[in-house]
């Protein structure tokens, strides 16, 4: 088997492994779920389970990476603009990245501790990458660039929080859009004065 083929069915494989176990979790709760029911229902062995996943949030949260690096991996110029550009690009697109999913998956992450301690760590390592960024560009402003990222990040969790909350009281997707719109612009332009230099 060629390197692509393999890469190609390792992610096939993955792919099929967080759909089947999401939607066992919307089903029965996260905490209800075994890892084994999960291998089982995937038609793969537990142990394959655990390499791709190795812990049991990590099946639900398996844009991980994506989730964690954005902003930060995508700013080019003004970290602040760029972030606010983001954001409603992201909004528009009624991404994940900005707490788009679907009302089971919602309502399933809110209803278990493990799963929204799992979604405030996601939260708190984009503030990370973000600070890391803003420090390293701006390594004489002291705690500003932290400040700033922490602002900026805060905001970008408060409107996927407000999102997944509009998702689960079954309000459409493009409602959600229109009602968030203007509430993020003017939260943005409540945080320029102040960290829209950076």
């Amino acid at each position: 088997m060629s390197e692509g083929l393999r890469a190609q069915k390792k992610h096939e494989t993955r792919k099929t492994i967080s759909d089947v176990a999401t939607r066992l979790f919307i089903r029965d709760g996260f905490e209800d779920v075994t890892i084994a029911e999960i291998a089982t229902e995937a038609r793969v062995a537990k142990m394959t389970v655990t390499n791709h996943f190795p812990r049991k949030e990590d099946l639900v949260f398996d844009i991980r990476a994506d989730f964690t690096s954005w902003p930060s991996s995508l700013i080019h110029d003004s970290v602040f603009h760029d972030t606010r550009e983001l954001y409603f690009e992201a909004l528009d697109a009624q991404h994940a990245l900005a707490g788009f999913s679907g009302r089971g998956f919602a309502r399933m992450i809110k209803q278990s501790p493990v799963l929204t301690n799992a979604l405030h760590e996601l939260h708190r390592e984009r503030e990370a990458n973000l600070s890391g960024l803003l420090t390293a560009r701006h390594p004489g402003d002291g705690l500003r660039p932290v400040l700033a990222a922490a602002h900026l990040t805060t905001l970008l969790r408060v409107l996927f929080d407000d999102v997944f909350d509009r998702t689960i009281a079954d309000q459409p997707k493009e409602a959600i859009v229109d009602a968030v719109w203007p509430v993020a612009e003017q939260a943005f332009d409540q945080l320029e004065p102040a960290f829209g230099g950076y």
